[in-house]
């Protein structure tokens, strides 16, 4: 993957993020992957990048927890 991919992707946060504290972002980037990052670092931070199988994973694991 390139920087240009991570510069051009549409980047969002949790429909629960209000939108003043620390929060993850995501973008989808290509048809199989995912990127994530801090929003705080946005502009200069890392971005961890997932398959399709594992950011749905996660996702699941995550409404599991939500209980």
């Amino acid at each position: 993957m390139n920087n240009s991919e991570l510069t051009h992707a549409r980047w969002f946060k949790s429909s629960k993020s209000d939108h003043q504290s620390a929060c993850v972002e995501a973008a989808f980037v290509g048809e199989s992957r995912v990127a994530t990052r801090d929003s705080k670092q946005a502009d200069a931070g890392p971005a961890l990048l997932f398959g399709s199988p594992q950011w749905g994973a996660f996702v699941r694991h995550l409404g599991d927890t939500a209980h």
